[in-house]
């Protein structure tokens, strides 16, 4: 049976912890844990948690953490993905996949073809809603620290600040990533449903960036992440 794994957005140590209301409600009313189970924790640090539950009420879930474990290493290979801002699900995916391929940090883009505009209260439940999405991924995958998303910037913004030893621009005309050499750090553009422009992908060029392609077929904006840093895990990370 798989062990139970939970992230909390609190330091944990061991001994005994009162967990967070949302998480106590997740745990015991919606996957009806009991007594005695076992669960595994992680709080972001790196570091994992072995313990067992010792408490289940309707609103109290306490835990005993008795053993502390090294988490899961993070790839070589430190990855920014600047993610053109797409609609709904389109942009959920990207940073769940992101997250199980190893990025490091995501930016959503906001690019001349994008669809969605996010200003004030808006954007902030949906840097929070993506930031569930990125927990969600890193329960599922084992990963122990969790990806830093940044709030939506234009891309003129992205890319006067981005930093990498290797900045790559997805476009359908240019040379595959194969062509180049191993990085530390790798920045990878990618555009929004409608594509970026001509005008956009010589602008990354302008800022360092080289054009990059993954194969013959034109990628979706949701799919081509998944298949960027697949790609990349392959040639210079932990795959």
């Amino acid at each position: 049976m798989r062990l139970s794994r939970f992230f909390i957005d609190a330091p944990l140590s061991l001994g005994q912890h009162e967990l967070p209301e949302t998480q106590a409600h997740y745990i015991g009313r919606v996957l009806r844990h009991a007594v005695g189970d076992a669960v595994q924790l992680f709080d972001g640090s790196g570091q994992e948690f072995l313990g067992e539950l010792i408490e289940v009420g309707k609103k109290n879930v306490r835990v005993e953490l008795r053993e502390e474990v090294a988490g899961q290493a993070l790839s070589p290979l430190h990855i920014h993905l600047g993610q053109g801002l797409s609609r709904g699900e389109r942009m959920d995916w990207a940073i769940q996949k992101a997250t199980e391929l190893g990025a490091n940090e995501i930016t959503p883009i906001v690019s001349e073809r994008c669809e969605v505009r996010l200003k004030g209260e808006r954007e902030d439940k949906r840097l929070e809603h993506w930031r569930q999405v990125a927990i969600s991924a890193c329960e599922q995958c084992g990963r122990s620290v969790l990806p830093l998303i940044h709030p939506p910037l234009l891309l003129a913004q992205w890319l006067e600040h981005c930093q990498a030893e290797l900045k790559l621009v997805l476009h359908p005309v240019a040379e595959p990533l194969t062509s180049h050499a191993k990085p530390q750090s790798l920045a990878f553009l990618i555009g929004p449903e409608g594509g970026l422009s001509d005008a956009e992908v010589a602008q990354a060029q302008g800022k360092g960036f080289h054009a990059a392609r993954l194969g013959p077929r034109v990628l979706r904006t949701e799919t081509a992440p998944v298949v960027a840093l697949s790609v990349a895990q392959q040639l210079w990370g932990d795959f």
